[in-house]
């Protein structure tokens, strides 16, 4: 192999050399062959580990020769750097072929890519084209079902808005009659009135809730009652009337809404990709300002129908509500009138029955306070009674709280002790309860014997109050039609 020498400076190729070359002896071993590559920095270069030919330089390695032949004045010649460097730059014929057929294969590459870019692109706008048709299509399909829906809405609107309307003109006429039936329920109205002024007059006990009372409260209640059923159907039905307007200003808005809706879908459905009118609006598909859905669109317009459908419902009910109040108004007064009457003569009789069985209360009463007053002089004989051996059993045990140090047991005795004292105070607390209850029992009994007394005084006034003042103003009963509303 032809030995090509390198520079004094170098160290990669072994030991350094003296100078001059000396023959190598016969007897040393044939050299060894590596393919290795050391980094050498060119001035202006960085480094060379990032690039790096595919031709390797070969360099020999020797074995140590004896300390002769290192003094050897042989050495190799000297290689200039600008040499040294053209062999480490310079690519292989091999590095050039690869290179030429990777630009072939990446350009045959490119080349196929892009045709087969272009063909799907073309098929790509095809099939865009054609979805952007059958879309534009089906949009226009459903604007156009959506108008036949909104004309059908709209339809039912108009109906249930009609008799909505032909509905609230019977409402008020059945308002006027009932505004006029409670004023000519006034009349009667005195008249029971008066009676029970007189019967105010009463005093003492007579001044309770009788038969007759009942009933005039009874028949006040009743012509009140009708009065007032009268004016609150009539504000119920005034109520509904401005429910029944509430409905119809939702039909109404909602028959509005439709007809805006409808000529906003009509221009919509009537638009084509010549129209003048059509522009970009950017972004407009990420605001989605709808509310509803088409079934709650629907169940709405279906919800307001429904809703005056059941107004309409709640208007008739008050109508036959007001048919039948007027029906039922004469014949309850009348029955209530003649009740109320015989409640005053059964009442008269009732006083002086109730006058005997009060002089027998009283006498009961006047029993059980004496044994009542027997009774509480027992319990505080009792109550006196229980002090003494409650001291005795709370000497003990203060007694036998001074036992010294381990005799201060709690045994049996100071357990009986305990218990005795607690016994015979739970004794002492009842007793005086019930001595408590008794004398409470006494005041009220004593209260109760007042009150007797007092009644028992004043039958008389009451006895006449009935007889004399009240039976005398009962007369007269109005007539029906007025009460009924037909006349004012």
């Amino acid at each position: 192999m032809e030995f090509l020498g390198t520079s004094q400076t170098a160290s990669y190729c072994g030991p350094r050399k003296g100078g001059g070359l000396t023959a190598l002896p016969a007897a040393v071993q044939s050299p060894v062959i590596h393919e290795c590559y050391q980094p050498y920095h060119l001035p202006g270069y960085r480094y060379l580990n990032s690039w790096r030919p595919s031709l390797f330089y070969k360099i020999s390695t020797a074995q140590t020769c004896p300390d002769e032949c290192r003094s050897s004045p042989l050495r190799p010649p000297t290689i200039l750097p600008a040499l040294r460097s053209a062999l480490f730059c310079r690519y292989s014929t091999h590095d050039w072929d690869q290179s030429n057929q990777l630009q072939l294969r990446g350009a045959e590459a490119s080349r196929l890519w892009a045709g087969r870019l272009t063909g799907d692109s073309m098929r790509l706008m095809q099939d865009k084209d054609q979805l952007t048709r059958q879309m534009q299509e089906g949009t226009s399909r459903n604007l156009g079902q959506r108008l036949t829906d909104i004309g059908f809405w709209k339809s039912e609107l108009c109906y249930e808005h009609d008799r909505l309307l032909t509905e609230n003109r019977s409402m008020e006429t059945v308002k006027r009659r009932l505004e006029c039936g409670a004023q000519e329920l006034d009349c009667p109205l005195q008249v029971a009135l008066e009676c029970l002024y007189h019967r105010e007059k009463r005093i003492g006990i007579d001044l309770v809730h009788d038969s007759v009372e009942k009933n005039l409260i009874r028949e006040v209640d009743l012509l009140k009652c009708c009065q007032e059923r009268m004016r609150q159907l009539a504000q119920r039905i005034d109520i509904q009337m401005r429910d029944n307007r509430d409905a119809q200003h939702a039909l109404e808005r909602d028959l509005e809404d439709k007809n805006s809706a409808e000529c906003i879908d009509e221009q919509c459905f009537n638009l084509r990709n010549t129209s003048d009118c059509i522009a970009f609006f950017h972004g407009v598909e990420k605001c989605d300002g709808t509310v509803s859905v088409p079934e709650t669109w629907a169940k709405f317009s279906n919800d307001n129908i429904r809703h005056s459908q059941n107004m309409r419902a709640n208007s008739i009910r008050l109508r036959e509500e007001a048919e039948h109040l007027f029906e039922n108004l004469s014949d309850q007064l009348w029955k209530q009138f003649t009740d109320t009457n015989l409640a005053f003569n059964a009442r008269i009789s009732e006083e002086t029955d109730v006058k005997n069985k009060l002089q027998t209360q009283l006498a009961k009463t006047l029993q059980e306070i004496f044994q009542a007053e027997n009774t509480i002089m027992l319990l505080e004989r009792a109550i006196v009674a229980k002090e003494c051996p409650l001291k005795v059993a709370q000497t003990r045990l203060a007694c036998r709280t001074r036992r010294p140090n381990v005799e201060l047991c709690r045994d049996i005795p100071q357990f009986k002790l305990v218990n005795e004292v607690f016994t015979i105070d739970d004794t002492l607390q009842t007793l005086k309860l019930r001595l408590r209850e008794t004398q409470d029992t006494i005041q009220l009994l004593v209260m109760t014997k007042s009150r007797l007394e007092h009644e028992l005084a004043i039958k008389a006034n009451t006895l006449c109050i009935d007889k004399d003042k009240c039976m005398a103003m009962r007369r007269a009963f109005p007539s029906t039609p007025r009460m009924v509303g037909h006349t004012c």
